[in-house]
């Protein structure tokens, strides 16, 4: 497996000042990092981002992509604009889009096919509530979700990255045991071995509430190549030391 990759999602957080601010620090701390990192803030500050970061080691990503080319859809930003913008990740299928925007698989197979086609890497989020993991479906439905990504996109799958956040671990300090997300991991996995035969190139990232603390055991777990980090990565020292964490 190649270097980890650390992701960054601000979600609905951040000003020109406090962007300004933390991408500073990140950038003053980070050095030359062992893994892949990227930051993905809201839409709006994609071009101070693209300003901050350029000639650094950290990637520029979204939290969201278009499931459509172009047209008339207002309030959409697609693919090709955001590669204008020099952005290398979209997260898609997150679960709070899921939950708040009603976006289903097909939602989320389109939105990957459409970053994939961009030449941006769609980070394919895929996670069960507690009822679903209390019910025995946890494999059931990680499965179901990542399956009608790799329908659809069928021998692209290899250029993807899948995150794993587990819904009941997302904002509420509870973490999956590193057993538990590597469990998860290992059945993903093997999915997407059955998919591709290049599915060395497809790095599964943990993104329930990773943090400076348990970093470390999580990422030591054979089969998590990294992190989908939310709060941790709005505080530049839980950031760095989650990056340190993160070592080939």
């Amino acid at each position: 497996m190649s270097r980890k990759l650390i992701v960054g999602n601000w979600k609905m957080n951040g000003s020109l000042a406090s962007n300004d601010a933390l991408v500073r620090e990140l950038l003053e701390g980070i050095g030359q990092p062992a893994c892949d990192v990227a930051l993905c803030p809201p839409g709006i500050y994609v071009a101070q981002l693209q300003n901050l970061l350029a000639g650094s080691p950290i990637e520029l990503g979204v939290q969201n992509v278009s499931m459509n080319e172009n047209g008339a859809y207002t309030g959409d930003v697609s693919a090709e604009m955001l590669k204008d913008y020099g952005v290398r990740y979209a997260i898609v299928g997150h679960s709070e889009r899921r939950q708040h925007q009603a976006e289903n698989d097909v939602h989320v197979a389109l939105k990957a096919k459409r970053a994939l086609a961009a030449g941006i890497t769609p980070i394919v989020c895929v996670g069960e509530t507690l009822r679903e993991r209390e019910s025995g479906m946890t494999e059931f439905i990680v499965k179901r979700q990542l399956s009608a990504v790799i329908h659809l996109n069928g021998h692209c799958i290899s250029e993807i990255v899948v995150a794993y956040e587990p819904v009941w671990a997302i904002g509420t300090g509870q973490t999956a045991t590193p057993l538990q997300a590597q469990n998860v991991h290992a059945v993903l996995r093997a999915q997407i071995k059955a998919a591709t035969e290049h599915a060395d190139r497809v790095r599964i990232l943990y993104g329930g509430s990773m943090n400076a603390a348990n970093a470390g055991e999580l990422l030591s777990q054979p089969d998590i190549d990294g992190g989908l980090i939310g709060g941790a990565s709005l505080k530049s020292a839980d950031f760095l030391k989650i990056i340190a964490a993160a070592r080939a």
